[in-house]
């Protein structure tokens, strides 16, 4: 087992594969083609076929194929072992050494979530919105984009309205307004589009737990108004359906570890 970690940890030690990989890990447990990961990161394919092949065999990649495409997953047992190694190995099983993350959630304060897409126009409006809405007594909840656009979109402001929403407080931002000695401290990051999950988003303070829960974009839907209107109902629905879900969870009881298996299985 040693040299596999070492292997793995050598692996590891080049730039581009590392990020290759924390690609794989942000968009977990989706599996992301190549193609799509060279042009997230400017690899050209045959740099990134050499990298995929070496994060592979190292035993930190999967692939499986589906249709005519490979999909390309992260080995999150396989960083499992690596970590649980250099705690076992360096910090001779003492958590309270090298470990930087509390075990449990503060339960003194409410709760701070944020709903990460690429314009801040659409589905992160959505989810802050539906969170608020449902457990805003237990979260302060936010979004932001990474490219985010002009305003909001004009359906999805729409539909929440219908749907008795308060859109007052809505608005599309950037990450900065969530960076600096005054932000916020996260406890809770969610992508909810996979070009955002790709993007290297910046260290966030407090470690807090993440997800990627991918939703296809409404605002690029095609077809007659109807058919676009469904897009964003559907949008709508999956992540009502999986906040609905998370806001039920016990957050008192559970520790990071477990909330962080719990909303990964929310994907």
């Amino acid at each position: 087992m040693e040299e596999t970690i070492l292997s793995r940890l050598t692996t590891l030690g080049h730039r581009q594969r590392m990020a290759v990989l924390r690609l794989l890990v942000r968009r977990h447990p989706d599996g992301v083609p190549a193609g799509e990961i060279g042009e997230a990161l400017g690899i050209k394919p045959s740099t990134l076929s050499v990298y995929l092949s070496a994060l592979k065999t190292a035993g930190l990649t999967e692939s499986e194929r589906q249709g005519t495409s490979l999909l390309y997953r992260a080995r999150i047992g396989a960083l499992h072992e690596v970590m649980d190694y250099l705690l076992m190995d360096c910090c001779r099983g003492r958590p309270d050494m090298c470990s930087t993350t509390n075990t449990t959630l503060p339960t003194n304060r409410k709760l701070n979530a944020l709903f990460i897409c690429s314009a801040n126009s659409a589905r992160s409006i959505f989810a802050e919105a539906i969170l608020r809405r449902e457990a805003g007594q237990r979260f302060n909840v936010y979004s932001a984009g990474t490219n985010p656009g002009p305003g909001l979109n004009a359906v999805a402001v729409a539909m929440l309205k219908d749907k008795g929403y308060d859109t007052s407080d809505l608005q599309s931002q950037g990450l900065d307004a969530f960076q600096g000695t005054d932000a916020p401290v996260m406890d809770f990051v969610f992508t909810v589009c996979d070009q955002a999950a790709n993007e290297e988003c910046p260290a966030w303070q407090g470690q807090p737990i993440s997800a990627h829960w991918g939703v296809p974009d409404p605002v690029k839907a095609e077809g007659t108004d109807a058919e676009k209107r469904l897009a964003f109902q559907n949008a709508y629905c999956a992540l009502r359906n999986r906040i609905l879900t998370f806001s039920a969870l016990p957050f008192d009881t559970l520790d990071r570890a477990s909330l962080q298996n719990r909303v990964d299985e929310l994907s």
